[in-house]
């Protein structure tokens, strides 16, 4: 099969998503004047080591809050956020605070989360999470198309839960990542693979 996208793919969904996968998941939060916001993010990624950097890109927009949607309309008026990674046992949740809600809805509370505070944003976090990385706006790029936003955000702090330690390394019962489509995977099956020369 070969498709152009401009002239679509004749499935009954598009496979792009599903192509592209697995993604990690940022679960995004935000406190602006209109209250904390938490939505998860699969287009998202970390993009350099010093100082770290991370970016997300959110693809839609809400009718209250004009060409996007709570989370870039709340990190354009703080200029923070903060992205939460997402474990297994936290999928429910994060599925719970994807849902299309009015501006001002307090996911933590429709996802019965626990808010903590962060240190370097005024921002809450999710204080269930594995880890979380306090970042600081860079930039906000437009995309091609209508509504899509790419985030770029500097972090300026890094929460990791203590039993996520081991021997000194980040390390989760599992990553929760998209799949496309409803699916998702929760990796557990790892292995190490030194590069050449190192």
């Amino acid at each position: 099969m070969f498709y152009r996208p401009e002239d679509g793919h004749g499935l009954p969904h598009n496979p792009f998503n599903a192509i592209v996968a697995p993604r990690p998941i940022a679960w995004i939060s935000t406190r602006g004047r209109l209250g904390d916001n938490l939505a998860p993010y699969s287009f998202f990624n970390a993009v350099a080591y010093v100082p770290p950097q991370v970016m997300f890109a959110s693809t839609s927009a809400k009718a209250d809050r004009g060409d996007t949607k709570d989370t870039v309309a709340q990190i354009r008026e703080t200029g923070a956020f903060c992205v939460n990674l997402v474990e297994f046992a936290l999928k429910d949740a994060m599925n719970a605070s994807c849902a299309d809600l009015p501006a001002g809805t307090d996911e933590f509370q429709v996802a019965g989360l626990d808010k903590a505070d962060c240190e370097t944003i005024p921002c809450p976090r999710v204080a269930q999470a594995p880890a979380a990385l306090e970042c600081r706006l860079v930039r906000i790029e437009p995309l091609l198309g209508d509504n899509n936003f790419l985030v770029l955000g500097q972090v300026t702090g890094v929460h990791i839960r203590p039993d996520c330690l081991q021997d000194g390394r980040y390390a989760p019962p599992d990553r929760l990542a998209r799949l496309g489509y409803h699916d998702y995977a929760a990796v557990r099956d790892t292995f190490a693979m030194r590069r050449p020369g190192a």
